[in-house]
């Protein structure tokens, strides 16, 4: 009788699992990559995990590159998705007591504006009122070496916006300061913090900060006259360490965002404190939230000049989407969300061909 029990269980599992396999349209998705390869409407990667394992996976586009080389193991620059990283490396040091939310900027960097007001809440949140260090004069400027009293001295000029908590504006500065923060704390370089608290005990074989000097990375592709051009200027990116210079893969970030959702981290309550409140707040302590159609999804963005990337999390189906792209020619939150409907079956347009 035990016997017969444990069958109907093992058969009900396997139904179960395959009915639920079925309400993913992969077939959908593959049409959508493949319009968007055969139309050079861009190029990248896209991975999918449900309960941390791969259930789609997929390169599109590349074949339009003349002679471009490339493997599993090439990395996308990921822009500011760094920032989740280093907001997660300070609540670390929360957990193990070694910093407050309520700490004043003050206490690290007081020639900074409003720094004794400025909180590191304020900081992670993007409630500080700083200004975004990597445009200066309406242009991205730190496409050279720039020395670090540069930004400093920068951060300090642009004052400012309004007062803490106030408004939500994103701000680079606040990332810069706070990627300080861990690395006096630390009396350790980012990299290494990194390495040691992160990629190393989850295994992210392909993911590193750029002053680990990290080889077979994609170069960045504008669409110019018909055709791919490798983009001449891209950010120096040690002058963004910490706010946008992590390299890594679409399974990679997966693989950070699914133990990240899955307490393996930081602990649960951390997490509650870093997602943003559904129906109050856009922005947490180092993630967005996503609404499609009533699918939530958590996570963070990233662009630098020429690559693009998105890694959301839906608690509900144990999902995640990471999508990543060295050639784009439609906004990655708009690609984002031909994606998720793609996989769940919406009804939408393919993108026009302009």
């Amino acid at each position: 009788m035990k016997q017969f029990k444990r069958i109907i269980t093992t058969i009900s599992l396997i139904v179960s699992a395959n009915i639920f396999s079925q309400t993913y349209k992969y077939e959908n998705l593959n049409k959508f990559l493949k319009y968007i390869e055969n139309n050079n409407l861009g190029v990248g990667s896209v991975s999918i995990c449900k309960n941390n394992k791969v259930i789609y996976n997929k390169n599109f586009g590349q074949k339009n590159i003349k002679n471009l080389k490339f493997n599993n193991n090439t990395k996308y620059h990921v822009g500011s998705v760094t920032k989740m990283i280093t907001a997660t490396l300070i609540f670390k040091l929360i957990e193990n007591k070694q910093l407050k939310l309520e700490d004043k900027l003050s206490d690290f960097y007081p020639q900074i504006p409003n720094s004794e007001i400025i909180t590191i809440k304020n900081l992670l949140e993007h409630s500080s009122g700083l200004g975004s260090y990597v445009v200066k004069d309406g242009d991205v400027w730190v496409t050279k070496k720039v020395p670090e009293n540069e930004i400093f001295d920068l951060i300090i000029k642009q004052g400012v916006n309004f007062q803490p908590n106030e408004q939500i504006k994103y701000s680079n500065s606040a990332y810069y300061l706070l990627t300080k923060i861990l690395e006096q704390k630390y009396s350790k370089s980012y990299d290494k913090i990194f390495s040691e608290e992160i990629a190393k005990p989850l295994n992210l074989k392909n993911t590193f900060s750029i002053k680990s000097n990290p080889k077979n990375i994609f170069d960045p592709y504008k669409f110019i006259n018909n055709e791919w051009t490798k983009l001449k200027e891209e950010i120096y990116f040690p002058n963004v360490i910490g706010v946008g210079d992590i390299v890594s893969t679409p399974n990679d970030l997966n693989i950070f965002i699914n133990s990240l959702f899955k307490n393996k981290i930081v602990k649960k309550e951390t997490l509650e404190t870093m997602t943003p409140i559904l129906g109050k707040e856009n922005w947490g302590r180092g993630m967005s939230v996503w609404d499609f159609d009533g699918r939530i999804f958590y996570g963070h963005g990233g662009d630098t000049l020429g690559s693009h990337a998105l890694i959301i999390y839906n608690v509900e189906n144990n999902l995640s989407i990471s999508y990543n792209t060295n050639g784009e020619r439609i906004p990655k939150e708009e690609f984002i969300k031909y994606i998720v409907y793609s996989l769940f079956g919406n009804d939408f347009k393919f993108p026009e061909i302009k």
